[in-house]
Formats: structure tokens, C-alpha cells, sequence
């Protein structure tokens, strides 16, 4: 009964992953044929200021767009769960842009910092470069991700609040507990299972952005090296150049930085995260 999805992730998952392994130990010769080269392609990844660029810059952007995107997704699903009238419709608009297509979004957004004739530089007065402009180009990435992933964690947050029985908050009101209060003692550790779920999707989703970049930036743009993240020096690396074997090097790298975060996470989530009822 399990052997199409056992199946399924041998052929789309593991078999792919053990290609890109080998790939990476080796020199593309073109037309899918390889030459073993040893360490050679790490060697030269490790050694590239470029790479290190890459790192960091998936790292900056996971810091901005983590814990301000599930603060605010927390704060929607809130306010989504209070007695406020149209309800379902609030619900509606608040997920609407998981549904529109990534290149229709990057599209609006591109329009939206435009320099000369953006909405944003005509409401502030100015005429700040935000994706051009190294200082500004990987925040302007960062809050069209958050804009975008709200919906879908506050949607699975609300989940989550709509889980924690009612008898708890009506016991500690006659206690004498305020919001605030039952906040930080009944909603937060009730709530905490389902924000470390969405806290280790929001990670993984924010050091394998590309699709956000690729459109927002072209090869022209002179913040691109600037604000290109890991999987995006992977596909100039792979598609672009077309050394596969080097790009497959980055792509190991970011899936064990994706790894060693997600142990790190397990590890701290014995401290917060409460799973008794």
C-alpha cells in the first residue's frame, strides 16, 4: 500500500540527491557525462569570495525574514481568531498571495520600488534605488517574502489557536489573569508546537530562496552579487556557466547548512516548545 510513495521518493527525492552528490566530486564533460575530480570543486567553492557572499547574504536573509514574517504571521492568526466580523473574508485576503504566481508577485513588487515612478519613493518623497542599490536591494527581497509566506503561517497558526481549549482561558479569568498574561501563559506555550513547525518551514523556504531574486534582478543589476543568495549562485554556476559539478558543490553546502540548522532547532525546541495538554 506504501510502495507508490516509497516509490515516488526514491525516484523524485533520493535518487536525484545521490546524483547531485556524485556530481559535485566531478567535472560535467557536457551531454550528462562527468569525470571524477575529487575535492577539487569544494576546494574551489571554499576559496571563492563570491561563495562566502552567497553564504552570507542567505544568512541575512533568513534573519530578516524569519522572525519578523512569524511575528507578524503570530500577531495575524491573533487577530484572526478574535470575534471580529467578515472573518472568513480577512482569512481570504490574508492567503491570497500564496495562491498568485511567484512571477505576477515579483512583477507588482518591481513596480512597487520602481525608483522613478513607484508607488513606495512617491509616498516617501524620495528616490531610493531598493533593488538596485546594494544597501537596500536584499531588504527589498526580504519584505516581499514576508508579504508573501503571512498567509500560509498564519492560516496554520490559527490552526493551531483554534486547538487550545476555551476552559483554559476561563479558568485563568477568574483568576484574575489579563490577555496579556494568558498570552505568555496559556496562548504562547499552547500555541508553541505548531510555531516550531512553521518556524523550521519558514527557515528551510528562506536559504532556498532564488525564484524572488531571479525576477526582481536581472544580470545587469549591480546589486546582484550584493543580494544573489545560494541557490541563486547555483543556478548562474550550473545553468549559466554550466559548471555542474561545482554548482552541485553549493547545492550539498546549502542542504547541510539546512541540516545543521534544523538539529540545532530540534535541540533548542526541549526549551520552549510544550507539547503536554
Amino acid at each position: 500500500m506504501i510502495a507508490p510513495t516509497i516509490i515516488g521518493l526514491v525516484v523524485l527525492n533520493l535518487w536525484p540527491f545521490v546524483q547531485t552528490l556524485y556530481s559535485s566530486f566531478c567535472e560535467h564533460l557536457g551531454f550528462g557525462h562527468y569525470k571524477f575530480i575529487g575535492l577539487q570543486n569544494y576546494k574551489d567553492m571554499f576559496g571563492n569570495a563570491e561563495f562566502w557572499k552567497a553564504t552570507w547574504n542567505t544568512v541575512y536573509f533568513c534573519i530578516l525574514t524569519v522572525p519578523v514574517g512569524i511575528a507578524l504571521a503570530l500577531l495575524v492568526a491573533l487577530l484572526l481568531n478574535a470575534h471580529v466580523k467578515f472573518k472568513g473574508g480577512f482569512r481570504t485576503i490574508f492567503f491570497l498571495p500564496l495562491v498568485c504566481a511567484p512571477a505576477a508577485i515579483a512583477m507588482v513588487w518591481r513596480w512597487i520600488f520602481d525608483t522613478e515612478y513607484g508607488i513606495l519613493n512617491q509616498i516617501l518623497g524620495g528616490k531610493i534605488q531598493w533593488i538596485t542599490d546594494p544597501k537596500t536591494a536584499v531588504l527589498a527581497v526580504a519584505i516581499v517574502s514576508v508579504w508573501s509566506s503571512i498567509g500560509y503561517d498564519a492560516v496554520l497558526l490559527l490552526a493551531g489557536l483554534q486547538n487550545i481549549p476555551a476552559t483554559l482561558y476561563e479558568a485563568s479569568g477568574l483568576d484574575g489573569a489579563g490577555k496579556i498574561r494568558q498570552f505568555f501563559s496559556i496562548t504562547l506555550p499552547m500555541v508553541s508546537p505548531t510555531l516550531f513547525s512553521v518556524l523550521i518551514m519558514r527557515l528551510m523556504a528562506s536559504m532556498k530562496i532564488y525564484d524572488l531574486i531571479y525576477m526582481m534582478a536581472d544580470e545587469t543589476n549591480p546589486a546582484l552579487t550584493d543580494m544573489q543568495s545560494l541557490m541563486y549562485l547555483f543556478y548562474r554556476s550550473s545553468f549559466v556557466a554550466g559548471d555542474r559539478g561545482y554548482g552541485s558543490a553549493i547545492v550539498i553546502w546549502t542542504v547541510s547548512l539546512i541540516l545543521l540548522v534544523t538539529l540545532v532547532q530540534f535541540q533548542g525546541q526541549k526549551k520552549w516548545v510544550t507539547y503536554d495538554v
